[in-house]
């Protein structure tokens, strides 16, 4: 049930035309009875921030943290497309709070397509009107809006977490410019957890740094990245720890199915480095490690060259003795000492042909650790990013 698995939410999704042939393209997150609730978000780090991230930063700052939904959309990013842009995107949440009855304030927006082109709002806005109206709380209806904000993703992507008293609902879309801060991509949690809109803020921002903050697919950080999180109170009260196991659980798997969906990709890597200065210096290297196009050349090819990992563990800006240094394919260690060494050959090809690679790198400086989950570079990628998509 995802977005609609908590209890006080209801969801639709549907076409306003954004895509061509009726593709849905439209969805609607909203309360079940269009009140506000506690409400946080984590945006952008991109100093292109597009223009539904501006109305949606604006509009939890002017509420105090308070949303009573959100509207998402796809086909069209919104981005550098100045004033008008902006105007868009708030006359969505207007037409949203319209059918609700909400305040304008109360609506927060998400948009993902196409970059530097003309919001269609002429086209789109007599459209809201009747998915604001279709939405219900149930399966098909969050199904529905998981499919509408697809761009080029293959499956949508959705989760949800039990938590004692409590649930969490998830949605998200992703499957290329994937980096921090955060990936590129939405994503919508829902729960019913009986929260202080500080606590929930706290909980989402751990949440973002152990999973969409923790992975990459191409270095590239998006104007549109946006995480949101409502939280209904129909449930038990929650303290902090619960409600950021739970978040972070439900991100987790998010961005998992992200990695797995992205563009071109054949391989999800998981590359974890142990034995750093400390836990920020691990992750720096494995995230260095894991944005190579060399590396993730080797990981498409299958071939276990370890010598492009260790070169960018040198160069990753991070304390780096490569007299220290260790490298290990799906625990199969191939480097040691900064030296190659004997190993099971056959071990590391088999694990290679492997749809999920792990790498292991150990620096052998101290106790940090860290890991970030990445991709190949296969010809798919190439193919669909080679022009305007």
């Amino acid at each position: 049930m995802s977005v609609t698995a908590p209890a006080g939410f209801t969801a639709a999704g549907g076409s306003a035309g954004i895509k061509s042939g009726g593709v849905p393209d439209v969805a609607v997150v909203v309360t079940e009875d269009g009140r506000a609730v506690p409400a946080a978000g984590v945006f952008t780090s991109n100093a292109a921030a597009a223009a539904p991230v501006q109305v949606s930063r604006a509009h939890l700052a002017e509420s105090g943290g308070h949303a009573a939904g959100v509207i998402l959309t796809s086909g069209n990013a919104n981005a550098a497309t100045g004033a008008p842009g902006r105007d868009s995107a708030a006359r969505l949440c207007g037409a949203v709070a319209a059918g609700i009855g909400a305040e304008p304030r109360h609506v927060l927006v998400c948009q993902t397509g196409l970059i530097g082109i003309p919001f269609p709002l002429a086209a789109v806005e007599p459209h809201v009107e009747g998915i604001v109206r279709a939405r219900r709380g149930d399966v098909e209806s969050a199904a529905a809006a998981a499919r509408a904000i697809m761009t080029t993703d293959t499956v949508p992507k959705t989760a949800v977490v039990r938590g004692s008293g409590f649930t969490v609902g998830a949605m998200a879309k992703g499957a290329a410019m994937l980096a921090p801060n955060m990936a590129t991509m939405l994503a919508l949690c829902t729960t019913d957890a009986d929260v202080e809109p500080g606590t929930l803020r706290s909980a989402l921002r751990s949440a973002v740094n152990v999973s969409f903050n923790a992975m990459t697919v191409d270095g590239c950080t998006s104007t549109n990245d946006t995480v949101l999180v409502l939280a209904s109170g129909r449930g038990d009260a929650v303290g902090l720890d619960a409600l950021t196991a739970a978040l972070s659980e439900a991100c987790s798997s998010l961005a998992e199915q992200m990695a797995d969906d992205a563009e071109g990709a054949t391989k999800v890597s998981h590359v974890r480095v142990t034995g750093a200065e400390s836990d920020a210096a691990a992750h720096v290297a494995a995230r260095k490690v894991a944005d190579s196009m060399l590396v993730q050349c080797s990981l498409n090819g299958e071939d276990p060259y370890w010598g492009r990992i260790v070169s960018e563990l040198g160069s990753a800006g991070v304390s780096f003795d490569m007299d220290a240094v260790s490298i290990a394919y799906g625990g199969v260690v191939v480097c040691a000492g900064g030296v190659g060494v004997a190993h099971d050959a056959g071990a590391v090809r088999s694990h290679l042909a492997g749809r999920h690679i792990e790498l292991t790198c150990d620096l052998g400086l101290g106790s940090g650790s860290a890991a970030v989950l990445g991709t190949d570079l296969g010809y798919g990628y190439i193919d669909e990013n080679r022009t305007t998509s």
